[in-house]
């Protein structure tokens, strides 16, 4: 007689695809057992606050915290260093050993580092985590010009943050307007406007060269174009990496994206073990293509449906449209389905130039992604589109 598991479910990570899993077990109700397992110190909290309220002061760090049903055993502070797909066991950084039946992998990623000369020095931060928001509070206090390197959400939201609070701020980024390569230069040009109205700077078209600095202290940002900042303290913003060195290590199949191969269900190579979130590349059956997507909502979406599916002892496809937010500070907030990999044409609503508009994004014909801002009711139609690969009634 086999040996009865330690859990039925082994969730690894504690974030959005973690504690969304974990709560569909329960709300699914799940008969068998269940751990997460989390290296963070914190207990899931809502990630997206780190660049906006909660980097503002706005929020005090328990208010950051999720709501999670009663009964999740939930162990922070714990790393699995080993996963045996075969032997359905995972060693514990406590030293402890589990064995169980299905695994849910909600590692996420990890912040892209920049090798340039001077990134060693102090002042220069990385925003991931609580902890990293209230270095990068602390550490700009008091700071006259702040330089952020990067122009996509993460860079824009912290400007815009740190402006709000006083901060003088610059993006140094690839792009040549903020946003860009997300939206398109119309959409851009809004985003654009928005944070040159709120005293954001930047420097567009452009990459990091170096840091240079005195006393151990970053004081200038050179670009490779040859321009020159001033910094009391710099912030870098650009993109993730998925976290798959635990399932590399298992042997499980990798996507060419750098993420974890897994099927229209989630399921990764090795059957009974799934990932959610930003390290899934799974097979869209929607899109018709393979997609990984870096968001925290789109993460709660992938762990929750896996959740549901192990409640219920049967595989079904993840067929929920992509859906993600960004607030610059109190000035905008759009929303977005898609994504769009490429888009060859751009149908507008409402007006950009008076800030409430929807830019549908069509390719061949079909429409791909929408961007909102202030009028979110455009969004359940385009979600219809994109499933049913429909196009705009003229």
């Amino acid at each position: 007689m086999a040996a009865v598991a330690d859990v039925g479910v082994l969730i690894v990570g504690g974030a959005a695809a973690g504690s969304a899993c974990a709560e569909a077990l329960i709300e699914g109700g799940y008969g068998g057992s269940f751990v997460v397992v989390s290296r963070d110190v914190d207990p899931p909290y809502e990630r997206p606050y780190c660049s906006k309220d909660y980097l503002r002061g706005k929020m005090q760090r328990g208010d950051t915290y999720l709501e999670l049903p009663a009964g999740i055993d939930l162990r922070t502070r714990t790393s699995v260093m080993k996963l045996d797909p075969q032997a359905r066991t995972a060693k514990l950084s406590s030293g402890e050993e589990l064995s169980f039946e299905h695994a849910v992998l909600g590692t996420g990623a990890n912040i892209r580092r920049l090798r340039v000369d001077g990134g060693e020095l102090d002042h220069i931060h990385y925003l991931r985590t609580l902890r990293t928001a209230d270095e990068i509070r602390e550490d700009t206090s008091d700071a006259e010009h702040v330089v952020l390197i990067g122009g996509s959400f993460i860079a824009c939201e912290v400007a815009a943050s740190l402006t709000a609070e006083g901060r003088r701020c610059t993006l140094v980024m690839q792009e040549e307007s903020p946003l860009s390569l997300w939206f398109g230069e119309r959409a851009a040009a809004f985003f654009a406007g928005v944070l040159r109205d709120h005293g954001v700077d930047w420097v567009g078209g452009d990459t990091l060269a170096r840091f240079e600095g005195a006393e151990g202290r970053v004081r200038h940002v050179v670009t490779a174009g040859g321009r020159e900042l001033e910094a009391d303290a710099v912030v870098i913003g650009v993109g993730v990496v998925p976290d798959v060195m635990l399932a590399r290590a298992a042997g499980l199949d990798l996507a060419e994206s750098g993420g974890i191969l897994c099927s229209q269900a989630l399921e990764t190579s090795a059957p009974g073990i799934f990932a959610a979130g930003d390290n899934c590349d799974y097979d869209s059956v929607v899109h018709g293509r393979r997609l990984r997507v870096e968001h925290w909502e789109h993460a709660r979406a992938q762990g929750a449906h896996v959740g549901r599916v192990l409640a219920a002892g049967e595989a079904a496809p993840f067929t929920e449209i992509p859906y993600f937010w960004s607030d610059l500070a109190d000035w905008a907030t759009l929303e977005y389905v898609g994504p769009a990999a490429t888009w060859d044409d751009e149908v507008v609503r409402g007006s950009v130039e008076d800030g409430e508009f929807t830019i549908f994004y069509r390719d061949g014909g079909k429409v791909v992604a929408a961007l909102t801002v202030g009028r979110s009711e455009d969004l359940d139609e385009a979600r219809e589109l994109i499933a049913s690969g429909g196009d705009l009634q003229a």
